[in-house]
């Protein structure tokens, strides 16, 4: 066996992880170039010039915006008068504005916990006759609910009438100073009907009549919406029963669901935009008036109050609302947040430095606030940014960086080439040899 025969021989015997470097960077560098190709010429197709169909440069140049494009090794881009309007590059200004914070989030409408009340009866009973007997129903402070018989009211109702008779048999005492025993008895006969929550006007009616009354009527201690009711006619209760539930809904709650990250923008006094699914087409306004000091376990968010004024009752407790609150205003150094590229690790914006030469620039982003982002580290105030087809950019600027990887790439694999020629391998094949990728290797780019 001669020699070229020994080595392809001793190269297909060779193991995979002296090979596979060699094929990997071989066939990336290929589809790369072959992709940049295509590209080419389907813009020039596409314009329906070329080169050589034009017999110069420049005419090529004016039919592909792409071409004379120059990036350098820096990552920057180039760009012509002429490429610039043709690209619509637009620019925006870095400089220190007012910037407020802003936290977008939802909602949802609640009754006010301060404006609910229970109906609840003091003694024990049977409702004998119900006069609002169903859930939703609106009802004015004062309003009667339900009539309920007691024989504790009956019989105090019968110990006021005793007192009333006992004061007009016994009259005044005839020693100075001294009060007639029946006006005490009668006194204290009112007050534990009081103290069972029986009306004045009820109490005055018994002794103008002097008859007990078989029923007292409940009645609503404010106005409002009946939210609950867990009686019907007939049923006998229990002293400290709640009977009804009745919510005042001119004044609701909205409560906003905060990420822990927006704890510490939003505040007490905050101002709050809100936009219900339920009243499409209007925007209510309001303020934080409480951030509650506790976290959800489930979904891992604070809790805060809004509320909000509801005369006519349009918002009503379980509507879905989108929130915006915004916090005072602070000066920070900011750019349009539309210079921006979010490249998932990091954050770049595009840099005029004169003469159509754009730098891309990596910054450290604060927060955002309305159409700017605040800048902690990257740029300087008065420097111009690209706020539009930075996209563009940043993909001419990254292939640099790719075409400098795959001359890395080339020369590591050539260096593994050699070790396996030394080693009694081949290298790798010679069509690869003294192809120029247009990019100066970053190992030789200062010689």
């Amino acid at each position: 066996m001669n020699a070229p025969q020994h080595d392809r021989a001793h190269a297909s015997r060779a193991p995979w992880y002296r090979r596979r470097p060699v094929i990997a960077t071989i066939a990336a560098i290929t589809v790369v170039v072959v992709l940049l190709v295509t590209w080419r010429a389907q813009r020039g197709a596409g314009d329906g010039t070329s080169s050589a169909a034009t017999g110069g440069s420049t005419r090529a140049a004016d039919a592909d915006p792409m071409a004379g494009m120059d990036m350098s090794g820096d990552g920057s881009v180039m760009l012509s008068s002429e490429q610039i309007r043709h690209f619509g590059v637009t620019f925006g200004e870095v400089a220190s504005r007012a910037l407020s914070d802003e936290v977008r989030t939802v909602g949802s409408v609640m009754a006010d916990e301060t404006r609910i009340t229970s109906v609840t009866p003091r003694f024990a009973g049977y409702v004998e006759r119900l006069y609002v007997n169903a859930t939703g129903q609106s009802v004015r402070r004062g309003q009667a609910l339900a009539d309920v018989y007691s024989p504790e009211l009956l019989a105090a109702q019968e110990e006021l009438l005793v007192a009333q008779r006992l004061q007009e048999r016994v009259g005044e005492t005839s020693v100075p100073g001294i009060p007639s025993a029946g006006g005490g008895l009668l006194d204290a006969a009112r007050q534990r009907l009081r103290l069972w929550e029986v009306s004045d006007a009820q109490i005055d009616e018994v002794l103008r009549t002097g008859r007990p009354r078989r029923t007292i009527t409940l009645h609503a201690p404010a106005s409002g919406v009946v939210t609950v009711k867990d009686v019907v006619q007939g049923q006998a209760f229990q002293a400290g029963t709640s009977l009804y539930t009745i919510t005042d809904l001119s004044r609701v709650w909205l409560e906003a669901q905060l990420r822990a990250t927006d704890a510490a923008l939003v505040r007490e006094g905050s101002l709050a935009e809100l936009q219900l699914a339920g009243v499409p087409g209007e925007t209510f306004y309001g303020r934080v008036t409480f951030v509650y000091p506790d976290v959800d376990v489930e979904s891992r968010t604070l809790r805060a109050r809004i509320v909000l004024a509801n005369p006519a009752g349009r918002l009503r407790p379980g509507m879905y609302a989108t929130v915006r609150i915004t916090t005072s205003e602070r000066r920070a150094l900011t750019v349009p947040r539309s210079a921006v590229i979010q490249t998932g690790e990091r954050a770049v914006v595009f840099v005029d430095m004169g003469g159509g030469r754009l730098m891309p620039h990596e910054v450290r982003l604060g927060r955002a606030g309305g159409d700017f982002n605040e800048v902690l580290d990257g740029v300087e105030a008065g420097q111009r940014v690209v706020t539009s087809a930075q996209f563009l950019l940043e993909a001419e600027s990254s292939l640099a960086d790719v075409m400098r990887s795959m001359v890395g790439m080339g020369a590591a694999a050539g260096d593994m080439g050699d070790m396996s020629t030394k080693a009694g391998g081949t290298s790798a094949p010679d069509s690869m040899k003294g192809m120029n990728m247009g990019v100066k290797s970053p190992s030789k780019a200062g010689r």
